[in-house]
């Protein structure tokens, strides 16, 4: 009996790890200094993706202001490399431009296979940081 056990834990285990969630990180990089309410298009800032799924053929950006939902900052499809690393320029976007203090954006990336969706990971940093 002890095993059968120890041998469904390390299936268990070696499940577990194989099926890592993708994470997204990223830093607002060189934008120009924005607080005025009116947003700049700028170049996305590089993205660093970990535990992209196999299979996956592009990855979906979308940015949105926690602080005022229904503002569209628009996002970019990038396809896949391999890398995880999405560098700065690879699209456009409405950058963060609070009116007034700091507001908290979030990144979404999609990661895809054709239209299929195979993870989603999300990234927050606030801005003026």
């Amino acid at each position: 009996m002890k095993k059968v056990l120890g041998a469904a834990a390390c299936v268990m285990l070696s499940a577990g790890m194989a099926s890592a969630e993708m994470t997204l990180s990223f830093k607002w990089g060189g934008i120009p200094s924005c607080t005025t309410g009116n947003p700049n298009r700028v170049s996305n800032p590089e993205f660093v993706l970990k535990g992209v799924p196999k299979g996956t053929t592009k990855v979906v950006f979308k940015m949105r202001d926690r602080d005022v939902p229904s503002y569209n900052h628009g996002g970019g499809t990038v396809k896949m490399s391999g890398s995880g690393k999405v560098p700065s320029g690879a699209f456009k976007y409405k950058s963060p431009c609070p009116p007034s203090g700091s507001h908290t954006y979030e990144w979404t990336a999609t990661a895809k296979a054709g239209s299929k969706t195979l993870a989603t990971a999300k990234a927050r940093r606030k801005y003026p940081e």
